[in-house]
């Protein structure tokens, strides 16, 4: 809510320090949210459930950015960028409103409305039993952090389950920066059109598109999951995924390149749940907030190492499939590993039955 109305000043300085409050923010939005979430389903012993609700999840969420999409879109067209001040010039105005700071504005809103809900909708979620005692008498911020580095080197499910998701989010954000381009480049190409004259796509009905594939990703996952288990599920999703990128790199045609992007679309759909359910099982709850923000750390370093290399837009691909290939094998290992242990345990469940089973009948 305070990074918001920052973007309506023309200060760098302002602007800097609400994209470090909107960079906390995000942070937060991916641990917080869902740490609560998988400890109030424990709470409510409704664990087989968690799937299902993150598949909702998903779906609400694709829902909303179509919605926020063309609300945004009417917003930023109603009247023009001009400063708070009408007597005051463009040039010598701070603090701007209309034009394409209305959908920012209107986000405000939105995030008050959010605030209100959690504060009377939510209960505190201070980790294992132990209530409020135990959260006030734990040890600091940077100690926490310290046992969570910790935890994710010596637990190997843990790493493999943080990088497998560093990978595929690197990547889905690459793909956010660089699918513009290439369509635009097939498209000059296949109207005989110079690398310097434009283009003019369909960008708004191409967006809601790959919100639309998303849904369809968050129920296809609702589906399948009562059918697959979600490790195995994840190594799918991720071969899928580097199949419709190496399709991008090798396609010339805007038609088979728009299709592979929409597949992929879809797989980021299932992405979420997938991943939001594997992570629920195997992040231990009382470290679950701070080993999700050492998760960001290596996706943050993906992401902005792309940015600074000023790739092309093939180059961008190239780089998404080899992590989407790299996050496959590792995810096929976290998966051996995941299922042989849950059928060692069924094993010595079996076990421990029978030979109960025999001492009763001696």
């Amino acid at each position: 809510m305070i990074y918001t109305p920052k973007t309506d000043f023309r200060n760098f300085h302002v602007l800097m320090l609400g994209r470090l409050l909107g960079g906390i923010a995000t942070s937060l939005l991916f641990s917080v949210f869902e740490a609560w979430l998988i400890r109030a389903h424990a709470n409510a012993k409704v664990m087989d459930k968690l799937s299902s609700s993150f598949s909702t999840a998903g779906f609400g969420n694709s829902v909303i950015a179509i919605l926020a999409g063309l609300v945004s879109n009417k917003a930023a067209s109603h009247g023009k960028l001009r400063p708070w001040d009408a007597s005051l010039d463009t040039k010598e105005g701070m603090f701007f409103v209309d034009g394409y700071l209305n959908p920012f504005d209107i986000a405000l809103l939105a995030l008050i409305c959010c605030g209100i809900c959690a504060t009377f909708l939510w209960e505190e979620n201070y980790g294992e039993s132990g209530g409020k005692e135990n959260a006030e008498n734990s040890p600091k911020w940077y100690d926490g952090l310290k046992r969570a580095y910790k935890t994710t080197i010596r637990n190997r499910d843990i790493l493999l389950c943080g990088l497998v998701s560093s990978l595929f989010e690197g990547s889905m954000y690459i793909f956010v920066f660089m699918w513009t381009p290439a369509m635009q480049n097939l498209a000059k190409k296949e109207e005989g059109l110079g690398e310097d004259e434009s283009v003019e796509l369909p960008y708004g009905l191409i967006f809601s598109t790959f919100m639309v594939c998303c849904m369809t990703g968050s129920s296809l996952f609702s589906i399948v999951a009562e059918r697959m288990k979600g490790e195995a599920l994840a190594v799918v999703v991720f071969a899928v995924s580097s199949v419709a990128m190496s399709l991008v790199i090798v396609s010339s045609n805007s038609n088979v390149t728009f299709i592979a992007m929409n597949i992929f679309e879809i797989c980021v759909g299932m992405y979420f749940p997938v991943m939001g359910t594997m992570k629920g099982m195997i992040v231990p709850e009382d470290q679950r907030a701070a080993i999700y923000n050492l998760y960001r750390i290596p996706l943050n370093f993906i992401v902005v190492s792309s940015l600074l290399a000023h790739l092309t837009a093939t180059q961008g691909f190239v780089a998404v499939t080899i992590m989407l290939i790299t996050a496959t094998f590792l995810q096929l290992a976290l998966a051996r590993r995941r299922l042989n242990v849950s059928s060692l345990a069924d094993m010595s469940h079996l076990q421990s039955l029978a030979m109960n089973t025999a001492k009763i009948k001696l």
